[in-house]
């Protein structure tokens, strides 16, 4: 895996400059750097060898040098494709980026058709003058780009820009009432209000100062397969087992993430049987027995003979955090902090690791998507029996306690009836979080101004509304495929692995598989409460029936408890007086009232501080510029105060 960057410009390119951005993404790339600048363009590149570990140093050209790629991923096909491209192209490398090179001199951005795996890249064809961006169709690796009118530049991440141009460290307001509506950025919009975020499977071409996106893939639930469980089954087993094949495909050891949940696990046993070694399995321990999935993942393990590399997570929010939100350059959950811990531990043996990501979009594995469901049936009662009697009811009850809890489920419930279509789904993703029901008290005026017009759950909505697909539960799938999965955990996959130089990949977030499950029949998937039926069913020929009927926990779940004491602190250190509040955007009075009703345990709101408070953090450190050690001096001093008074 590797960091891009670049710069397109009439007018010439600073060297020095493409160089800073280029350093920028050291992390990504400890093992190679290259820079290729000509008039007009310059390409940079960090690499972490994966692929060809002699001879794939990027930029990379064709044959006559009228072609360069400065790229980011890994190609699963290219062996295949390669053989086809032999007969016409002379090959300097066996990398896969050369690949790529010779398929978009024969096709151009058609050349996307073909690729499978993940990746973002850049390709300049100076026979046309013209730069070509790209990301995959999961959108596991990431690109921004920036464009003036004149000059565009890239980079695999947000700081490669800053390093560009630090004038672009300007907030854009509406990404900030999107992020603490629903916990994510939908692209184009980054938390800059200048800087663009690509979207997965979308292509930009750059040609005489005009920028053009356009896509290139859709996931697509119509026409749906015929035939019985079984049927499916069998096909299944074999797309799932091409795509983990296809994911071992590396000129270095290919270890796996496990956790003892039903993804991961799957994902071992299917390398497992693919491989000749026993694969190295890294997972994290937490000292708390309720949430232990340490004797899960030791009966996987057992199973198939891995080599089990085991840690007790201590994470450290008040240690780690400046280092984390660097990193992320966006805010986002502080419970990535386990996975920036778990990465540095598997990074001592490995460079990749597979995962189980993506499991719970293919195969329905979330609350919500039965929970929308009788949203449905309460909603058959009449509006006013609901508003008059039920309401009424419900307002009494307490609102403490965990998030969810029975009666937070009971309310969602309740709130959703009153909308319908992608409405309602929008609003099941932002109840938890700073939904619409916030926004007077904790908007000041002036910001309510400044982003009137703009609906902060209008992306959910949209995708919902005009999915390709007829069942309520493949509009949700789709939804969250082109929504929440790239931009909340597969971004923080991405950012707290290439943290450590870890390469992390997912044979779920494989589009052929995923093409394949789209067309699967949605009762095959929810039967009732059970979510991930069909994938429960597979997973009884491979694994321990202890892991098929625990119940589902989630990798980070835990941590909300382990780290209250720190989230507290966290919360007096930097929303006690936030900048945010300061320059005008929210109000004082509403975020101390949401601590008052949190530390009395009035109300769990937990999640919602925690996005306030990652807001505040990430807007000291880029917009007010204070930095990671200003923000670490400030943790320290109130952690000082705090340790004199015990």
């Amino acid at each position: 895996m590797c960091g891009i960057a670049g710069i397109v410009d009439p007018a010439g390119v600073d060297v020095q400059t493409l160089r800073r951005m280029t350093d920028s993404l050291r992390s990504r790339g400890p093992d190679d750097a290259g820079l290729h600048v000509e008039q007009g363009f310059g390409l940079g590149h960090r690499r972490l060898s994966i692929i060809d570990l002699a001879a794939g140093h990027q930029p990379m050209s064709n044959e006559d040098g009228t072609v360069w790629i400065t790229y980011n991923g890994e190609l699963y096909n290219y062996r295949e494709l390669r053989a086809g491209l032999e007969a016409r192209h002379r090959f300097a490398t066996r990398s896969d980026t050369e690949v790529i090179v010779h398929l978009y001199e024969e096709l151009g951005p058609a050349a996307l058709q073909w690729l499978r795996g993940m990746f973002a890249f850049a390709i300049y064809d100076r026979r046309q003058a013209t730069l070509l961006l790209a990301r995959d169709h999961f959108g596991q690796k990431p690109l921004y780009y920036v464009h003036d009118g004149t000059r565009l530049a890239f980079g695999s991440e947000i700081k490669a820009l800053l390093a560009f141009d630090p004038a672009l460290a300007e907030m854009d307001e509406e990404a900030l009432y999107e992020y603490l509506t629903l916990r994510i950025v939908t692209p184009p919009r980054s938390m800059f209000r200048s800087v663009r975020k690509l979207p997965p499977a979308h292509y930009l071409i750059f040609r005489d100062g005009r920028v053009t996106v356009e896509p290139y893939w859709q996931l697509r639930f119509e026409p749906k397969r015929r035939g019985s469980l079984q049927d499916h089954l069998r096909e299944l087993d074999l797309q799932v087992r091409e795509s983990v094949r296809h994911h071992l495909v590396a000129d270095v050891e290919v270890g796996a993430f496990l956790s003892g949940g039903l993804d991961s696990s799957l994902v071992l046993a299917f390398m497992s049987q693919l491989g000749n070694a026993p694969v190295k399995t890294f997972t994290g321990l937490v000292p708390y027995d309720r949430y232990s999935e340490a004797p899960y993942a030791r009966m996987v393990r057992a199973r198939y003979g891995a080599r089990g590399y085991e840690f007790t997570i201590t994470p450290s929010l008040l240690d780690t955090l400046p280092e984390i939100m660097w990193h992320l350059d966006e805010p986002s959950d502080p419970l990535c902090v386990c996975l920036y811990y778990l990465a540095q531990l598997a990074r001592r043996e490995v460079k990749v690791v597979l995962g189980g990501d993506g499991g719970d979009e293919l195969f329905a594995g979330y609350d919500r998507y039965y929970g929308n469901r009788y949203v449905a049936y309460y909603a058959l009662l009449p509006e006013v029996v609901r508003r008059r009697l039920i309401g009424p009811m419900l307002s009494r009850l307490s609102d403490g306690g965990w998030y969810r809890s029975t009666r937070h489920q009971i309310r969602w419930l309740h709130e959703l009836s009153f909308f319908s279509g992608g409405e309602r789904y929008a609003r099941s993703l932002s109840y938890f979080y700073l939904s619409d029901r916030f926004k007077r008290e904790l908007y000041t005026p002036d910001f309510r101004r400044r982003v009137a017009g703009f609906d902060p759950e209008a992306a959910i909505a949209r995708y919902f509304d005009g999915a390709p697909a007829r069942e309520m539960l493949d509009r949700m799938l789709f939804t969250d495929a082109v929504t929440r999965l790239p931009d909340h955990p597969v971004m923080v996959l991405d950012r707290m692995t290439m943290a450590h130089g870890l390469e992390a990949r997912s044979p779920f977030l494989d589009h052929k598989l995923a093409e394949f499950c789209a067309s699967i029949p949605a009762q095959f998937k929810i039967r009732g409460r059970r979510t991930r039926y069909i994938q429960l069913k597979l997973a009884e020929a491979y694994l321990p029936s202890e892991i098929l009927h625990r119940e589902k926990q989630g990798f980070s779940s835990p941590f909300t408890y382990l780290l209250e004491r720190e989230l507290g602190l966290l919360f007096d250190v930097f929303l006690s007086a936030p900048k945010l509040v300061a320059d005008g955007h929210l109000e004082g009075s509403a975020i101390r009232r949401l601590l008052d009703e949190h530390r009395c345990r009035r109300a769990d709101h937990g999640q919602r501080l925690w996005l306030l408070c990652a807001a505040e953090v990430w807007y000291r450190m880029y917009i007010h510029r204070e930095g990671r050690d200003a923000i670490h001096h400030e943790i320290e001093r109130v952690r000082g105060a705090e340790r004199a008074l015990a």
